[in-house]
């Protein structure tokens, strides 16, 4: 038993309860496409200037954590947000990992989906003062990403909104990205909640004029078009959204609040999966998602509500600060034998987050080692002075 700091300003005893899922390849096919979108994690031992050189990443446990999501029956969203793409990874760091990721996924024996994230950020935004600029920004990894044999992912770009970009802008560089992509692409929104420099993203004052400009761009050219991924923590908008993509284009669902309705939903239509949280909670996931597949609907939710109050948790305000609640759980699951990331991000959130990340991680089965976990989460309340 730990004695845990909580909300209140209190502190309180937490004695271990939930008996752990145990990771497992689903018995079905799943009806829905999920992508884990998982972080990269740190070497410590070969990390230079944290805060100013390129991030020393243990490549050996990044890539076993990824056999554990494919094992488990779940494709892979690779050098995304979640693996603080552009919040403590370069792009030649991404490219490597992109690199080496393929090769595992190309080894490994159920040939998992994986999609990797394009993007600008190997350019200075005065680099990239037209929208010419932006398009050839994204071609570089475009053709780097497809080249590995990866599935693009056109992740949201600063540097459209520090250009004050238009819609016009925004469509003539997505038509020529999708336009020119060997395969049909996955589009990406972020909100200003995930990234405030997003605010404004497709060159619209509201996000019912952003819908009705992106819809009119899928529409374009749909063929070339796999899904979007809409990460606005808005189940509304979203369920309002995909009844109206056109046929065969997915709704992948990055809302960290709302997923286990939206993943079911509504008779109609319903999302698929890109999600961060997805990482952290796999066994869950997975083994929801098998239940969804075999019409157990109770099933379903009896796994994934659970992980609600711990997703809710781990995206809470400052929701960019994520990224640390999934590295600790990393952690607290033997996954890594250490807590740092890239930049030093653990600093990102506070002792009281890291407990209730514990208690609800243990409320939702989620603790894989529960001594382990304890043994680590009182090694850090001694750091906090809380021993």
């Amino acid at each position: 038993m730990l004695t845990l700091p909580t909300y209140d300003g209190t502190l309180a005893p937490y004695a271990l309860q939930g008996e752990p899922l145990r990771p497992r390849a689903p018995k079905v096919a799943l009806t829905r496409t999920a992508f884990a979108a998982a972080h990269v994690i740190s070497d410590p031992l070969a990390a230079r200037s944290p805060w100013d050189g390129r991030p020393a990443v243990d490549w050996e446990a990044t890539l076993a954590f990824r056999t554990g999501l494919w094992d488990q029956g779940l494709g892979l969203a690779e050098a995304m947000d979640t693996a603080q793409r552009g919040m403590g990874v370069d792009w030649d760091t991404a490219l490597e990992l992109i690199r080496r990721t393929m090769a595992a996924a190309r080894a490994h024996p159920q040939r998992p989906r994986v999609a990797c994230g394009a993007g600008t950020d190997h350019r200075t935004l005065p680099e990239m003062a037209t929208p010419d600029a932006i398009a050839a920004a994204y071609e570089e990894q475009a053709e780097a990403i497809e080249a590995a044999g990866g599935q693009l992912i056109m992740m949201a770009s600063r540097a459209f909104t520090a250009l004050e970009a238009g819609r016009d802008s925004y469509r003539a560089v997505y038509r020529r990205l999708i336009d020119g992509a060997a395969q049909p692409v996955i589009l990406h929104w972020l909100g200003e909640m995930f990234d405030p420099a997003l605010a404004g993203y497709w060159g619209c004052s509201s996000v019912d004029e952003a819908s009705d400009f992106v819809l009119d761009l899928i529409a374009e050219n749909p063929a070339k078009v796999d899904g979007i991924k809409i990460s606005l923590l808005d189940q509304a908008h979203e369920e309002a959204f995909r009844a109206r993509l056109p046929a065969g284009v997915r709704l992948y669902t990055g809302d960290d609040f709302n997923y286990a309705p939206l993943i079911a939903g509504d008779g109609t239509h319903h999302s698929h999966a890109l999600l961060g949280i997805f990482a952290a909670i796999a066994p869950a996931a997975s083994q929801a998602l098998e239940a969804l597949a075999m019409g157990d609907r109770p099933g379903f939710d009896a796994l994934l509500a659970p992980t609600v109050p711990l997703s809710r948790e781990i995206f809470r305000a400052p929701t960019r600060f994520y990224k640390a609640g999934i590295a600790f759980l990393s952690w607290l699951n033997g996954s890594q034998r250490h807590f740092i990331m890239p930049a030093g991000f653990q600093s990102a959130r506070d002792i009281t987050h890291y407990a209730a990340v514990y208690r609800l991680a243990d409320q939702a089965r989620l603790l894989a080692h529960p001594n382990l976990a304890e043994a680590r989460m009182k090694t850090l309340l001694d750091l906090h002075g809380l021993g």
